[in-house]
């Protein structure tokens, strides 16, 4: 199912970024926006936005490798997949999925991160990525979705850096004694 999922969602997602070719009227879309920049304008926001991308995805990484090995359910490199267009935006949803159940997973034996702070870092996920993907339609509703979508995503990464925080203060263990 998972498979079929991503499937549809990256073709829809797809046409969502072509439109501009097949019904031009509807405006230029994000490449329009970025044009509209000129050069070198829209390369520097271009080389921004993917700059702040590697860092979210750094510290999405991070929460991984911070979790303990056995309360992983993906491996931390996956976190990576969104710099794949257009697969990204389906896997966006994913990506939230598998780090808020890896997290879930680690709280029953770690009191470091409660269930709440899962659940509200879950939800502000889940809400970016559907902005995100609402960003992409032409016109008002484009605009929206994006206004919406960077503050989402900034809450999201601002929980990310402190869930890090709590995860990377884990007392050190007991040394070990050799006895005599």
């Amino acid at each position: 199912m998972r498979v079929v999922v991503k499937t549809v969602g990256t073709v829809l997602t797809a046409i969502l970024l072509g439109y501009p070719l097949w019904a031009p009227e509807w405006g230029l879309g994000i490449l329009g926006e970025i044009g509209a920049l000129g050069m070198p304008g829209g390369l520097i926001a271009v080389a921004a936005f993917f700059g702040l991308v590697a860092l979210y995805c750094r510290a999405l990484h991070r929460t991984m490798t911070l979790l303990p090995p056995e309360a992983r359910t993906g491996a931390p490199a996956s976190v990576w997949w969104m710099f794949a267009i257009p697969y990204n935006f389906t896997e966006d949803f994913f990506i939230v999925r598998t780090v808020s159940t890896s997290m879930t997973a680690s709280v029953t034996a770690d009191a470091r991160v409660t269930g709440g702070f899962v659940r509200w870092w879950a939800a502000l996920g889940y809400g970016w990525c559907a902005f995100q993907i609402l960003s992409l339609f032409p016109g008002t509703a484009g605009y929206v979705g994006g206004a919406i979508a960077l503050p989402l995503w900034a809450a999201h990464w601002i929980m990310t850096g402190r869930v890090n925080r709590r995860l990377a203060a884990r007392q050190p263990a007991a040394p070990l004694t050799e006895s005599l």
